[in-house]
């Protein structure tokens, strides 16, 4: 057998990674109710980097994360006068 015989059937041969289960990232996103959302919106990141042009994604994101009660579960609160600054 042939160097390049023998690699390809230790290819072959080698163990799979089994990565469809998913992982405490994914756990937590899934048990928002918005993973549909949240992936458009980091697909949207993705293609385009900047957040800026992503607003209609977040919206919806946001929208979702309201409906599903997540800003209770999570202690977050809206921004609603735009002019606090992050120290």
């Amino acid at each position: 057998m042939s160097k390049k015989e023998d690699a390809v059937q230790q290819k072959s041969t080698a163990p799979v990674d089994d990565d469809d289960e998913p992982d405490e990232w994914d756990k937590r996103i899934f048990s928002t109710g918005c993973a549909d959302e949240n992936a458009n919106l980091t697909d949207c990141y993705w293609k385009k980097k900047d957040w800026r042009a992503c607003k209609k994604e977040m919206e919806i994101f946001r929208a979702c994360w309201k409906k599903h009660n997540n800003d209770e579960r999570t202690s977050t609160k809206d921004n609603t006068s735009g002019s606090e600054k992050l120290n």
